[in-house]
């Protein structure tokens, strides 16, 4: 099992949507979370040392996510999406957009096509 943790800035649009849509992908654990200390679901040292592969939605995000935790970044695998904030929650672009990217580099993807 994949434990795949999801960032955007308030966790309330995006990152949310991520960990929805994947939530049910096989041979994955999903959860998500803002990088901003007001985020709906702020991240936290906890977290990110669970998470196996995390999805930033944005090059800021990244590089906040190194600043404020690199220490607990070892052996994690950091993926951009190049997502902008564009989008509300459960938004079908959205989706179909993190259905695009996301899916090709989860676990048990050729599962699903």
């Amino acid at each position: 099992m994949t434990r795949v943790l999801f960032l955007c800035s308030m966790n309330r649009l995006r990152s949310p949507t991520a960990e929805q849509v994947f939530a049910n992908h096989p041979g994955t654990e999903c959860d998500s979370a803002g990088l901003n200390d007001d985020a709906a679901n702020p991240v936290t040292d906890e977290l990110i040392e669970w998470a196996e592969l995390i999805f930033v939605m944005e090059k800021r995000h990244r590089t906040k996510l190194a600043k404020l935790f690199r220490k607990h970044l070892r052996n994690r695998r950091i993926v951009c999406l190049d997502i902008p904030d564009d989008y509300d929650f459960m938004d079908p672009e959205l989706v179909e957009i993190l259905k695009c990217k996301v899916t090709p580099l989860l676990p048990s993807s050729h599962a699903r096509r």
